[in-house]
């Protein structure tokens, strides 16, 4: 299996748990954040149902550039979980495009002329896939703190088993 093969594996894994978990976050809460310096709850959940879309010029461009990206906005669920599956569904067919050698190709993130990293691109989609994960664990967090039952995601939670 090639290391491409290998992440669209573990994409295709992640993504049905995080989608669950998405589809739990209280359209009427967005404006919620746990302190001060956090991101709200809103704009969490936005960030998490993005970032599989992310994936799409990190696979098919040489960089992304942040000085061009949307701010975040407060959006309603049905709203985040159809930019989910919109960028789940492109990353999915990148990832399936890619190969090993596409994997080595330098890519960077840049702030309009200002380069923040250069690296491999099997490195970028690496962080990338685990930033993901980090994300949607702060969101069941965020969640749990609203008092709304967790989905199983590795494994039964105290509202929902296997």
């Amino acid at each position: 299996m090639s290391i491409a093969q290998e992440f669209l594996a573990e994409f295709d894994g992640e993504m049905p748990p995080t989608r669950k978990l998405l589809e739990r976050v209280p359209s009427d809460r967005g404006a919620w954040k746990p302190h001060q310096k956090s991101f709200s709850l809103g704009h969490l959940a936005q960030l998490v149902a993005r970032m599989p879309g992310w994936l799409v010029p990190m696979l098919r461009d040489t960089k992304l550039d942040l000085g061009a990206a949307p701010g975040y906005s407060l959006e309603n669920t049905e709203a985040l979980i159809a930019q989910f599956d919109r960028g789940v569904h492109d990353a999915h067919e990148a990832l399936a495009a890619t190969t090993d050698r596409d994997l080595d190709a330098p890519w960077s993130l840049v702030h309009g002329d200002h380069a923040l990293f250069t690296m491999p691109r099997r490195i970028v989609v690496r962080q990338h896939l685990n930033h993901i994960v980090h994300h949607r664990g702060q969101l069941t967090v965020y969640l749990r703190l609203n008092d709304v039952p967790l989905p199983s995601i590795y494994g039964p939670t105290a509202d929902e088993s296997w």
